[in-house]
């Protein structure tokens, strides 16, 4: 994983799942903290057994030089954990057999051991301290050092303790490494559906405007020396369209840039709909609204009601070539229908557009569906199921 450089400053890291901060060490203190400690252990017990037991200028030597080469090792126990511990474990079995009978424990061993483990290093750790073990009960016999077997089982559980240790800090790793991943997957999917939610209104209200405009434009072009009050006309309702439009897209990318819990969008309702409809009559062209409900359902199911209204009709004016089309409300149990009827050229290949999947889309959100069908009056039926009680 790559490693941000430390600016000096203390790193607080939040769990994803609301548990209390924890304080994320700087990278180098990791590091450094195995060789200080070795060193500050080590290295003053080894000087002062050297002048107390006073074993001669080349031992003592020695033993002050191996109580300095374990802790300097395990520098490279990031980049090469495995021939880290290999080295360390050589410079303890020399320092046992150089040394008194009863001398300071070589802490380097231990770090060298839980890091290699931590660091994917375990059969690197295995052979090197298995083999120095085995070679300090041999050698040491050799030389005159006194085994006991209390002594040998104590020095053997610790150093499996050192292999437990590690083997705990690898799993603690690896389950945070897990956790990054799934907090940054989670991260990403959600600004993924943030990307598609803002595409989806843009697309709707602009497309929706764009073809009102084209219709109106081609209306008023049409009948600009026949009838100039129906041209005007039609460019009055192109200026209302584009302003409405453009109300609506400030609205949204207003919400964007907004830092607050506002909704994403403007939340039409359900009466808006007798405006929307009046908008897209048009000379060849009738569109009628019938509202059978008693009562209004809450406000996420009459935003994708709105939503999927226009984006049919938009799909009626664009595609279809209808004169008449008919927009229907009914509540039929806890659903709330919406029905878009045309007498259009049918359906064709509307499936596969984006409009169709933005419906979709818009109501599989709620908890619904949206359905493309022939419709009884010869073009396309929309067929819209959301529920009634939904929340957004």
């Amino acid at each position: 994983m790559p490693v941000t450089p430390w600016d000096g400053r203390p790193h607080w890291d939040g769990g994803w799942d609301g548990r209390p901060e924890r304080f994320r060490p700087p990278p180098g203190f990791v590091l450094a903290a195995p060789v200080v400690i070795s060193l500050l252990v080590q290295l003053p017990a080894a000087i002062g057994i050297v002048f107390w037991q006073r074993p001669g200028v080349g031992v003592g030597l020695a033993q002050v030089a191996l109580a300095v080469v374990g802790p300097v090792a395990l520098l490279g126990s990031r980049r090469w954990p495995g021939p880290t511990v290999a080295v360390v474990s050589a410079a303890a079995l020399a320092h046992l057999l150089l040394g008194p009978d009863v001398g300071p424990p070589y802490v380097a061993l231990a770090f060298a051991i839980a890091l290699a483990v931590v660091r994917g290093a375990l059969g690197w750790a295995l052979v090197s301290v298995v083999v120095a073990w085995v070679a300090a009960i041999v050698f040491g016999a050799m030389v005159g050092l006194e085994w006991h077997p209390f002594r040998i089982a104590l020095a053997t559980l610790a150093l499996a303790a050192c292999f437990g240790i590690g083997s705990f800090l690898r799993v603690r790793r690896d389950r945070a490494a897990q956790v990054r991943a799934e907090v940054l997957r989670r991260r990403r999917t959600a600004e993924e559906r943030e990307r598609i939610r803002i595409a989806r209104e843009l697309h709707d209200v602009i497309g929706h405007a764009l073809s009102q405009i084209n219709v109106q434009a081609s209306v008023g072009l049409h009948l600009m020396d026949r009838d100039p009050e129906q041209a005007r006309a039609a460019l009055g309702n192109i200026k209302d369209t584009s302003k409405t439009a453009l109300e609506e897209v400030r609205s949204v990318l207003g919400v964007i840039r907004s830092e607050g819990d506002a909704p994403l969008a403007p939340q039409a309702e359900l009466a808006e709909l007798p405006r929307l409809v009046a908008g897209v009559r048009s000379p060849g062209f009738e569109a009628e609204f019938v509202d059978r409900l008693a009562e209004q359902p809450g406000r996420a199911v009459q935003f994708a009601a709105y939503r999927i209204v226009q984006e049919a009709l938009t799909n009626v004016v664009r595609h279809a070539d209808a004169t008449h089309a008919v927009v229907a409300l009914e509540r039929l149990g806890d659903e709330l229908f919406v029905t878009v009827d045309d007498d259009g050229r049918g359906a064709g290949g509307a499936e596969e557009g984006t409009g169709i999947l933005g419906m979709r889309e818009r109501a599989a959100l709620l908890g619904g569906s949206v359905e493309v069908s022939p419709s009884p009056r010869g073009g396309t039926r929309v067929t819209a199921r959301l529920p009634w009680a939904a929340t957004a």
